[in-house]
Parts: C-alpha cells; sequence; structure tokens
C-alpha cells in the first residue's frame, strides 16, 4: 500500500527532544550506626530516606528535519550520539519530553536484537503478532509468510522459541518480518553488524528493492560507512542529540571523518560503553594506536612504527563447521578511501578456544604517506560463509606527519612539496652502470 499524498514529507520532525533522568542516591561516605538512626529518622520526618540527586541527560536536542516518501535516508555518529533513541521515538517506542514527530504511514522497525519479538512465542506466533501490531489481517500476513521464512532461512526453527534463537537467526527473522509485512517506512538500526556477511548483503539489496521499485522510505543507522554511501541518497550527522550535518552522504561522511567531529582516540576500553561490541560468540574488548616507543598515541611520525591492537574474549568454543576465526582491520583515508584491508594469515589461525585474545598488527616505518587515517575493526569466522561478530567502523584514528628538513632518510630526495599517493614506502632500488 503506498501513500495517497506524496506532497506532504512522510516523517516530518519539528524540535524534538528526549531527557532522561538519571538518579543517584549520595550517602555520606563515613558515619556511624548513631549517625544512620538520628539520619533515618529526620528523614522519615522529611518523607525522605537519603539526599537524592537527579542529572539530566539529553539524548535529543531540538532537533528537526523531513524525509520524503521513497527515500532512503542514513543515520551515523559516534555511540552515545542518540541515534538508537531517535528511532525508538520514530517507531513510537519512547515518548519525546518535547516536540514532535508526524509519521504518515505503517512503520516496520527493526531495532536492536530483543526488541519487537515476544522471547516465549515461538518464531511463527511472533511474525503473526507482529503484523497483528503493524494492523494487518490474519490473511494478509499468510499470503507473506512463505516469503518471509524464505528470506530469514529459518524454516526448521520456525516452531522453537526466539529466546533459544542465536543472535544472527534472532536478526533474520526479525528483518525479515519488518521488511515484508508491506510497510510504508522501514526503521533499521545497526543491528545489521551482526550476522553472517551474505545475509547482510541480502538486507542490503531488500532495502534497495523497497525503496527504488516499491517507493517506500528507509531509515539507516549504520557504523559502516561503504553501506551508507552505496544504499543512501542522503545522511544525517548526529553528535551529541544534535544534527551537526545533513546531506549528500559523501559530504556527510567526510564531516564525520572529520577530527572537529570525531574524537580521535588511540585506547578504546570497550567494556566501559553501554552498548557491547560482538554477539554470543565473541566480544571486542579493547583496542588501541602504539607507535615504536609503545605509547599510545595518536601523532605518528612517517619513520615510525605503527602497532595497532585488538583485545577480543571468545565465550564458546568454535563448531566442528568452523574453520577459523580471525580479526580484521580496514585502515582508511582522511577523503574515506580503503587504503588497505588486513587479516592474519593462515598460519597464524588456530581453532579458537574460550579466551581472551589479543591480536596486533604491526605497520613498518616509511610505510604510510602523510595524512590522518581511521580505523575499522572486526571479529569473523568461516564455515560455509563468513560470520561477522563484530565489526567497528572508524573506531580510532591517526595522523601521519614528516617534518620536512630533517626527512633525510625518506624517498623525497629533495622535493619540499606534497608526494601524492596513499603509501609511501622504502623499498628495495637496484642501480647499475651499464656503459
Amino acid at each position: 500500500m503506498l501513500l495517497k499524498n506524496m506532497t506532504q514529507p512522510v516523517i516530518q520532525v519539528r524540535d524534538l527532544s528526549k531527557c532522561y533522568q538519571i538518579q543517584s542516591t549520595t550517602p555520606k561516605p563515613y558515619h556511624s550506626l548513631r549517625e544512620d538512626l538520628v539520619d533515618g529518622f529526620k528523614g522519615l520526618l522529611r518523607g525522605q530516606w537519603r539526599q537524592s540527586q537527579s542529572e539530566d541527560f539529553w539524548a535529543l536536542k531540538n532537533i528537526s528535519f523531513d524525509v520524503n516518501q521513497g527515500e532512503v535516508v542514513g543515520i551515523i555518529g559516534r555511540n552515545g550520539a542518540g541515534k538508537s533513541t531517535l528511532l525508538k521515538i520514530l517507531s513510537r517506542i519512547v515518548r519525546p519530553t518535547s516536540g514532535e514527530a508526524i509519521i504518515r504511514g505503517r512503520v516496520g522497525s527493526l531495532l536492536e536484537v530483543g526488541t519487537g519479538f515476544h522471547p516465549e512465542l515461538t518464531g511463527r506466533e511472533n511474525i503473526f503478532m507482529n503484523g497483528a501490531v503493524l494492523g494487518m489481517k490474519r490473511a494478509e500476513i499468510s499470503r507473506k509468510f512463505d516469503e518471509i521464512v524464505a528470506f530469514a532461512e529459518v524454516e526448521k526453527f520456525l516452531d522453537t522459541p526466539v529466546k533459544f534463537y542465536s543472535s544472527g537467526m534472532y536478526v533474520r527473522l526479525a528483518f525479515a518480518v519488518a521488511a515484508h509485512l508491506e510497510p510504508e517506512i522501514l526503521i533499521v538500526d545497526e543491528v545489521l553488524a551482526v550476522g553472517d556477511v551474505q545475509f547482510q548483503k541480502k538486507c542490503l539489496g531488500k532495502m534497495n528493492e523497497v525503496s527504488q521499485k516499491e517507493g517506500k522510505t528507509v531509515l539507516f543507522v549504520s557504523h559502516q560507512m561503504s553501506m551508507i554511501s552505496s544504499l543512501c541518497q542522503k545522511a544525517m550527522l548526529l553528535n551529541l542529540g544534535m544534527i551537526v550535518n545533513s546531506g549528500l552522504p559523501s559530504e556527510v561522511i567526510l564531516n564525520y571523518y572529520d577530527s572537529d567531529n570525531k574524537v580521535s582516540l588511540s585506547y578504546i576500553d570497550f567494556t566501559k560503553i553501554p552498548k557491547k561490541a560482538g554477539d554470543e560468540y565473541a566480544q571486542l574488548l579493547e583496542c588501541y594506536i602504539k607507535n615504536s616507543r609503545h605509547e599510545f598515541t595518536t601523532d605518528i611520525d612517517i619513520g615510525e612504527e605503527i602497532k595497532i591492537g585488538i583485545k577480543y574474549k571468545i565465550f564458546n568454543q568454535a563448531k566442528d563447521n568452523v574453520f577459523h576465526t580471525y580479526p580484521q582491520i580496514n585502515i582508511l583515508t582522511s577523503k574515506n578511501e580503503i587504503a588497505f584491508i588486513s587479516m592474519p594469515p593462515n598460519h597464524l589461525l588456530q581453532d579458537a578456544e574460550k579466551g581472551e585474545y589479543l591480536a596486533e598488527c604491526h605497520i613498518p616505518k616509511n610505510f604510510f604517506n602523510s595524512d590522518t587515517y581511521f580505523i575499522d575493526v572486526g571479529l569473523a569466522s568461516c564455515d560455509k560463509g563468513v560470520h561477522v561478530h563484530f565489526y567497528e567502523s572508524g573506531v580510532m584514528s591517526f595522523h601521519v606527519s614528516e617534518i620536512v628538513d630533517k626527512a633525510i632518510y625518506t624517498t623525497r630526495n629533495g622535493f619540499s612539496n606534497h608526494i601524492p599517493g596513499v603509501i609511501r614506502p622504502i623499498l628495495d632500488w637496484k642501480i647499475e652502470q651499464l656503459a
């Protein structure tokens, strides 16, 4: 079903804000039993037990935008920027503190794993329940049922409660339901980062189909800039609950990679971030950048070695059909072009047992040209296909610089202007006089 009125935006957001109150209690650090009793008695008289403090956290601050029918809009930003909160408000899961969001059309949402399905119900029952929530009749859902099951590839588990599904199975079924039950607006959070790479491509193809062929609207959150570039006609960059840029994806992505909007970090402890990076098999713990002196840094001299570390934990023993589990880094330039992709050679990969692992990639000195570079980190397993356990895009960045008048050891040979190219390695040369 397509919208009859195409002149109005299908999504209108005006001065939308969401504030959460974080409550905390502040008992005295040192006190006696007598002080406890006296304070407790005073508190009862005042109607309170301890001093209570609340802190306002604004997840969204007065944002406004329009989305037209058939548009695919990508939403990007660092963790905590407000992306998921915005999608939950548009999906009618969370109420805004102020402002309004006008939605014209039926919404299908695929948010974080665990949202939208009842864990005690089977896959079959959840399909019909979601259709009913969307206002569809049982006959309408039945017509789409086989298509949903085939797309999700969960035929053998249809009558199993979804609480027993792996995160990958859950996401496959959730996306199939959201995309096939005839929504006019499809809202997809970054959950597609979990699961099989081939299924990710299948989902991207479906989103492209519903927008271009069926004229439906898609809002898409992802940390993978390549997905935003290939799928979206527009993009929005959120930072600290506000829209800091919107427009063509290429321009917004470049703004995202700008050091003014993206904090330059040399060490990240993912265990302290509320939204964990990983699945039931593995989780990202830490990542870092070090120089040749083993210091955490984001400023690298062109003549220094670079070390990129990924610390991760494996919770479950690999299945018999899993060939190996491997970490991977993608290095991108300031223009969002891939400089290279690297993963360990086969002889370093073993059957992954439970435990914590540290993978460190050493990039030799005199390899990069002077520029700012961004790092994606990931972990995947191979069986019949590639299964991604976590993929974090642009988590760290570093800048390679060169002092020209001291660059005797490089290949400048007296040339003082900028030398083009992504890499500038010192290679083995042989010069001999022939005559």
